[in-house]
């Protein structure tokens, strides 16, 4: 029956319009048909992809994850002490540069400071803690929130799993 309709179509074709439509001549065989490249698929962005990209960044920058991974058992705390003095520092300037971090409390630790909320999120009592939480008390650690992230765009071809690719040297 295909062949029957595709017939009268060539003949129409060519009676009203003196040649062949695209159409008819793709299912006739005599021209290439179309393929339509599937539209690339938008990356999707997690939200661990921001913390591996912090993570990679202090990889990066400090080797971080080589030392968390390594056993330290072997060295003494000289030596320990000195690689944290240099690790410390990378870090603090790696998360300075993408995190600017401010104190949940900027009071002095140590002292009597009123809690601003008694949201869990924000203050988190510690020690002899009533029922009924109090209005304040002494503050022990400021906390720390973010206040901007400033991280690099990742590429859509970026795995952010990738934390730090292997390296093989080349001789």
């Amino acid at each position: 029956m295909n062949r029957i309709v595709l017939a009268f179509r060539c003949f129409f074709n060519i009676l009203f319009g003196g040649s062949l439509s695209p159409e008819v001549l793709t299912e006739l065989n005599l021209a290439k048909r179309e393929t339509k490249a599937p539209a690339p698929a938008a990356p999707v962005i997690k939200t661990s992809d921001g913390a591996l990209q912090i993570l990679a960044i202090l990889q990066r920058d400090s080797r971080l994850i080589d030392f968390l991974m390594e056993d330290i058992g072997a060295y003494s705390d000289d030596q320990v002490g000195a690689a944290v003095r240099e690790l410390h520092d990378q870090c603090r300037d790696s998360v300075s540069r993408y995190l600017t971090l401010q104190p949940v409390i900027d009071g002095v630790e140590g002292t009597f400071t009123k809690a601003p909320s008694t949201d869990a999120q924000l203050v988190k009592f510690v020690g002899n803690v009533p029922a009924k939480p109090p209005t304040g008390g002494i503050l022990r650690h400021k906390g720390w929130r973010v206040a901007k992230v400033d991280l690099p765009q990742l590429s859509s071809k970026q795995d952010a799993a990738i934390i730090a690719p292997a390296e093989i040297e080349i001789e």
